[in-house]
């Protein structure tokens, strides 16, 4: 795979700027759109005025020509004939601008009709004069309804331009809700993909850092990912090879210090006996004492480096695990015959409490772990005690649990039990002082399969928990 040429922090800052240019591009539109229906609502109003205001004026100049028009007939003024002429050119610029905004043509043609009448009826003899003057008077009444009919029909327009102007903003506002939604849907679903996309390196950074604390340093590391987490990765591989060299140069000196120690450590105890067995000589009380004294701590020096070297072993071992189905139930059932004799040579009593497992484990190191365990519960168990161990299926991993009755781990001792060649101060009474390390390889063989050895609260005793997972 490709490395990427940027870091963690400009690939967070890209990510930042897409999603806030998303969001910015939501809020813009959702401007511009508003914008538009001000600037429609705007115009629908002001439109709506200048048509109920030419409404109303239509009305007005026909009084006016009314007036004017009666007037003249009677008075047969040139004047006031002026004056209606005047208010008829009006009226019909008025009705030209109501029909170029929708007005229907039938109602402007109804109200023409009737003024072209009512321009008839002004041309005549003075002696019909009054006849005529009757006579526009009811044409006049003619104009005002067809002046009413123009003027609802106006408000009807304007009505019509509110619904479809309410119906526009209707609309907007879905399209702007579902803009608005599904860009914060995306830059929903941009983050997460992002959070998840960036934090897979860190999972596996965490989860390398934790296979060195783990000692697992068989296996390279090398994260794929922006060009700052490449880095740690590169150094963490590195501090792995150093790790790897050091663990190496840790079992050589054991090695070497160990054989270098015995050699010396066989002829000195081969020494001791010789001394002891009277071939020098015999030897005064005071000098049998002294050799007794020599012998023990040859026999002591003799298994502690034993003891170094099984450790040296257990731990290079931890790393070589060879799995196969094993039933958890019939292992410690197993485990259990093996030490039969002892737990009944103290008169305990040991059961076995749980439902049955099956894990992809190294049977032999476990049985190796679980034994150690047993091992140490037979041994500061007292006299006629109980021993439990309990299996559990618990999700996502195993159970198991040891429990004793004995005197239990001491509070100062409980931190640092599982470290090599440390012995706590509470030793069963009689016993041969233990090495000090079978809890620290029960502890390396359970953290090589994954899983951890805990030191549980117990009011009496000891209880032990291992914890296995359910993974391959």
């Amino acid at each position: 795979m490709k490395p990427l040429r940027f870091s963690f922090q400009q690939l967070l800052l890209v990510a930042f700027l897409l999603i806030g240019l998303l969001l910015g591009a939501a809020a813009l539109r959702a401007l511009f759109s508003l914008d538009t229906l001000m600037a429609q609502s705007r115009e629908s109003a002001a439109q709506a005025i200048a048509l109920s205001t030419a409404a109303q004026s239509l009305s007005e100049r026909s009084l006016t020509m009314e007036r004017a028009a009666r007037q003249s007939l009677v008075l047969r003024d040139s004047q006031l004939r002026q004056r209606f002429d005047e208010a008829a050119g009006n009226a019909r610029d008025i009705l030209r601008r109501l029909e170029d905004n929708e007005l229907p043509p039938e109602y402007a043609t109804n109200w023409r009709e009737q003024l072209a009448v009512i321009t008839g009826l002004l041309d005549g003899p003075p002696e019909t004069a009054l006849d005529r003057e009757r006579d526009v008077a009811r044409a006049f009444r003619e104009i005002d309804g067809h002046s009413a009919s123009i003027a609802q029909k106006v408000q009807s327009i304007i009505g019509g331009r509110n619904d479809a102007l309410q119906a526009r903003f209707e609309t907007s506002r879905q399209q702007l809700t579902q803009q608005v939604v599904g860009s914060i849907g995306v830059a929903a679903i941009l983050a997460l993909g992002f959070g998840i996309w960036l934090a897979r390196p860190f999972k596996r950074l965490e989860k390398a850092i934790q296979g060195l604390g783990e000692n697992r340093l068989e296996v390279p590391i090398d994260i794929p990912g922006p060009r700052d987490v490449r880095r740690v990765s590169q150094q963490l591989d590195w501090l792995r090879l150093r790790l790897t060299e050091l663990d190496a140069d840790k079992a050589r000196f054991l090695r070497h210090i160990s054989h270098e120690l015995k050699t010396p450590l066989a002829s000195l105890h081969e020494g001791v006996a010789v001394l002891g067995d009277g071939v020098a000589g015999a030897l005064s009380p005071s000098q049998a004492e002294v050799v007794n004294i020599l012998q023990h701590n040859t026999l002591l020096l003799q298994h502690q480096i034993e003891a170094l070297l099984r450790f040296n072993a257990a731990a290079f071992e931890a790393r070589q695990l060879r799995r196969e189905r094993t039933d958890l139930m019939a292992l410690l059932e197993d485990q259990i015959d093996t030490q039969r004799l002892q737990w009944q040579a103290q008169g305990l009593t040991v059961r076995i409490e749980g439902v049955p497992v099956a894990l992809q484990i190294d049977r032999e190191k476990i049985a190796s772990a679980i034994g150690n365990l047993l091992s140490n519960a037979i041994r500061f168990s007292p006299h006629g005690g109980h021993i439990r161990l309990l299996l559990l299926d618990l999700p996502g991993r195993a159970c198991i649990d040891i429990v004793d009755q004995g005197p239990g781990v001491a509070e100062a001792d409980r931190e640092r039990i599982f470290e090599p060649f440390y012995r706590g101060e509470r030793q069963p009474q009689g016993a041969v002082r233990g090495t000090g390390i079978g809890l620290s390889i029960v502890h390396e063989y359970i953290v090589a399969h994954g899983g951890r050895i805990t030191l549980l609260p117990q009011r009496q005793g000891a209880h032990f928990r291992i914890e296995l997972p359910h993974a391959d």
